[in-house]
């Protein structure tokens, strides 16, 4: 969960946990043996290993690029494990001739489907306008769904402070908010992040029912350069969770 903010991340796994759910942290999965309805998951915890017993394993930790039959070393063409090194233009940065996107490219977006849908389009677009467009994943939405989902949009505090931006944080615990207690849900948070100077919501973090329809505001405003007071002042239906934010601005 590195692309999410740490706070709502705690109250995620506190969330969790009260639901009854056993959830290991700094676990590593080194096997999975036995059989349907047999498995046994050998992890390193901490460095000691440790074996847990279970009827159904899922695999939910992604994908790595699927590279090795393309013999790429003998293109001249860079990569590592999270793709093929690109520019700003999709285009590999050490064979021209070569262009990558989605999970095949180190392009330093989410690895999202929304995204290698994206650069598909740029890679197409490119290959035929001679590198013509550049990739840009401003305000590029990221959900975890979880109970309840957990949304990213745009840079997390530490990412602004490295940048050296100058930024205002609202943020606030709003189980008691309407839009979660009619659904009874105890663990519900926001984060926005502002720039001082010039009022553009640099980021957005979301924890809460519907956190997952209300990023894809956050997502719009954050790639248009939208102000804080724009957004504040649009009249959203009531009584969705759009609503709410211009009490979290």
């Amino acid at each position: 969960m590195e692309h999410f903010d740490p706070d709502l991340v705690a109250r995620l796994v506190e969330r969790t946990r009260a639901l009854g759910i056993d959830l290991r942290t700094n676990t590593r999965v080194i096997a999975v043996e036995g059989s349907p309805g047999q498995f046994r998951v050998v992890a390193s915890v901490y460095s000691k290993s440790e074996a847990f017993d279970a009827d159904m394993v899922v695999h939910a930790a992604g994908r790595s690029p699927e590279l090795a039959d393309l013999d790429l070393p003998a293109a001249g063409v860079e990569f590592d494990r999270r793709g093929v090194a690109v520019n700003e233009y999709l285009q590999s940065v050490s064979n021209p001739s070569v262009f990558s996107a989605g999970d095949a490219a180190n392009s330093g977006g989410l690895p999202e489907t929304p995204l290698a849908q994206y650069e598909g389009s740029l890679v197409a677009r490119n290959l035929l306008e001679e590198n013509k467009l550049r990739a840009d994943y401003r305000g590029m939405a990221s959900v975890v769904y979880s109970i309840p989902p957990l949304a990213a949009v745009g840079l997390t505090e530490d990412e602004a402070q490295r940048q050296g931006l100058k930024f205002t944080v609202s943020q606030a615990e709003t189980s008691s908010w309407y839009s979660a207690r009619r659904v009874a849900e105890p663990a519900s948070m926001y984060k926005v992040l502002v720039e001082k100077d010039s009022g553009k919501i640099l980021g957005a973090h979301l924890l809460g029912p519907e956190a997952d329809e209300l990023a894809n505001v956050f997502a719009l405003a954050v790639r248009a350069g939208m102000h804080a007071d724009v957004l504040k002042e649009t009249l959203f239906v009531y009584p969705t969770q759009a609503s709410n934010v211009a009490s979290m601005l």
